[in-house]
C-alpha cells in the first residue's frame, strides 16, 4: 500500500439499507468529491448534493457531503464521504464511478486503519480495540473494546515502558561509570528495584485472563449421564430449538455451541455427549469431545435427573468445581422421595416448564461477571499482548538473576523494552501489521 493512492470504500455495512457512508481518503479525496458533487463543503459539515457520473453527467443519487481535511482527519490524510441511499444498485453506482477516476482504487481490509496507524493518529491497541468494538456483539464486549480504543491499554503500557527507559538509563550509567565503584553500585541498586517493581506489575497482569474472556465470550459446558434433559436446557436458554430433543438416551453425539447475551455479557453454552459407557464409535468420539470441553470450560454444569439423583456426583475433570443442576424436578411430585439425596446446594429446575431457569440465568451471569473481569481498566485482550508482555518479564527475570555481567543485564532491558515497544507499535511491529489489520471490514 502507498500513501500516493487514494482509497474509497463502503464504510456501513452492505445490503439493503436507509443510509450507506461512502469513504475516500488520500490526496485525491478532494478532487473525487469535485467530480461527483461540486466543490467540497466547508470542513466538517453535511451539504446536500446530487451525486453525478463523471462520465456522462448522469444523476446517480441524492445525499449528504461531507469534507475532512487533513490531519484532522481518522486518517491524517484528506477524507470525503457521501452518505447516500443503502440500496445495492445505488452504492454499486458511486463506486464505480468513484474507482473509474485516475488515482482512486478500492481499499483493503483494514487499510484506512492501517493508514491512521502510519500517520500517528492511532496505536496499535487503539487499532486493536476499533476491531474488537465492531466485532462486539454484548454490551460488556463494546465497553472493554471502547476503552482499549479511547487508549487505555496504550496509557498503561506506555508508563511501564517509560519507567523500563528509566531502569535502562540507570544500567547504561553504571556502565559508564564502572571505575567509580559507588556511583556504579548505586545505579545497579536503584535499576533493581525499578525493574522488581515493575516486574511485579506485569506478573501481575498476567494472571488476570477476564480480558480475553471477554473478548471471546464466558464457556458453560452442560455436562452429565444420557437423557437427563441438557439439550432441552441448551434450548431453553437460548430460547429456540438449537438441539434435538428426544426420550432416547445418547441423541447428542457431537457438542453443540449457542452464543448468547446473558444480562450484556457474551456467554457461550456447550451441549454436550451424555457420559456414559459408550455403545459405538461415534458416541465414544462424543464423549472424548465432551471431556475436551469440559477441561476447557469456564464452568461446567453437571445436570442430573432429579428424580434419580443418585448420579449428583461428577465422574469428569474441570479446572473448577462443576456447579450441580437437578433436572425434571416437575417430575418430582409423583415420585415423593426423588432428588431427597442431591446436595442441598443443587440448583433445581425444570428445562421442559422453565421452572428455575431464569434462576439459573441469574447464577451463570453473576459467574461470567465475575469470570469476565468487567469493568476491569487495561486487561489483556489478546494473544499478542499475552506473548509481548510474557517474553518482557522473561527479559526482566533474567535481569534480576544472577547470571551475566552488567552488559549483559543492560541488553536484557533492551529486550524488555523492545517486547512492551511492539505492545503499542513504537517499534519493530512490521510482521504483526497483516494480521492485526486483515480482521478489518473493507471499509475501515
Amino acid at each position: 500500500m502507498t500513501q500516493r493512492e487514494t482509497i474509497c470504500a463502503l464504510a456501513s455495512a452492505p445490503g439493503r439499507a436507509g443510509v450507506a457512508v461512502i469513504r475516500i481518503s488520500g490526496p485525491g479525496a478532494g478532487d473525487a468529491l469535485r467530480q461527483l458533487c461540486g466543490p467540497p463543503p466547508p470542513p466538517r459539515q453535511a451539504s446536500l448534493r446530487k451525486i453525478k457520473s463523471p462520465g456522462t453527467g448522469e444523476v446517480l443519487d441524492r445525499g449528504l457531503a461531507l469534507w475532512l481535511p487533513g490531519p484532522a482527519s481518522f486518517t491524517g490524510e484528506d477524507i470525503a464521504e457521501l452518505h447516500i441511499h443503502g440500496g445495492r444498485a445505488v452504492v454499486g453506482r458511486v463506486i464505480d464511478a468513484l474507482t473509474s477516476l485516475r488515482g482512486v482504487r478500492l481499499a483493503e481490509p483494514g487499510e484506512f486503519a492501517r493508514r491512521a496507524f502510519e500517520n500517528g493518529r492511532i496505536d496499535l491497541t487503539e487499532v486493536e480495540g476499533l476491531a474488537d468494538l465492531v466485532a462486539a456483539e454484548t454490551e460488556a464486549q463494546a465497553r472493554q473494546a471502547i476503552a482499549q480504543a479511547e487508549g487505555g491499554a496504550r496509557a498503561l503500557y506506555e508508563s511501564w515502558r517509560e519507567e523500563l527507559v528509566k531502569a535502562h538509563a540507570l544500567a547504561e550509567a553504571g556502565l559508564d561509570f564502572a571505575d567509580e565503584a559507588d556511583v556504579a553500585a548505586d545505579a545497579a541498586v536503584q535499576a533493581d528495584a525499578a525493574v522488581a517493581k515493575l516486574l511485579t506489575a506485569i506478573s501481575m497482569h498476567l494472571k488476570d485472563r477476564g480480558g480475553e474472556r471477554l473478548r471471546d465470550g464466558f464457556r458453560v459446558v452442560i455436562a452429565g449421564p444420557p437423557n437427563v434433559g441438557k439439550s432441552s436446557l441448551l434450548n431453553a436458554l437460548a430460547r429456540r430449538d438449537a438441539a434435538i430433543v428426544s426420550e432416547e438416551a445418547g441423541t447428542t453425539r457431537d457438542v453443540i455451541e449457542v452464543h448468547l447475551d446473558l444480562r450484556g455479557l457474551p456467554v457461550i453454552v456447550t451441549d454436550t455427549a451424555g457420559i456414559r459407557a459408550a455403545q459405538g464409535a461415534v458416541e465414544a468420539e462424543g464423549i472424548r469431545r465432551t471431556l475436551a470441553r469440559v477441561e476447557d470450560a469456564d464452568l461446567v454444569l453437571w445436570m442430573v435427573d432429579a428424580t434419580a439423583p443418585e448420579e449428583s456426583s461428577a465422574p469428569i475433570q474441570a479446572s473448577s468445581e462443576p456447579m450441580r443442576v437437578l433436572n425434571k424436578i416437575d417430575l418430582v411430585h409423583s415420585a415423593p422421595n426423588a432428588g431427597l439425596s442431591a446436595p442441598l446446594s443443587a440448583i433445581r429446575l425444570s428445562a421442559k416448564t422453565g421452572e428455575g431457569v431464569s434462576e439459573l440465568v441469574d447464577i451463570l451471569s453473576k459467574h461470567a461477571e465475575e469470570g469476565l473481569a468487567v469493568g476491569e481498566p487495561a486487561v489483556i485482550t489478546r494473544a499478542r499482548h499475552r506473548a509481548e508482555l510474557e517474553a518482557a518479564a522473561q527479559a526482566l527475570r533474567r535481569f534480576r538473576g544472577e547470571r551475566g555481567g552488567p552488559e549483559i543485564k543492560a541488553e536484557e532491558l533492551r529486550i524488555a523494552a523492545r517486547h512492551l515497544g511492539r505492545l503499542t507499535g513504537r517499534i519493530d511491529v512490521e510482521e504483526v501489521l497483516g494480521a492485526i489489520f486483515s480482521e478489518f471490514c473493507i471499509g475501515k
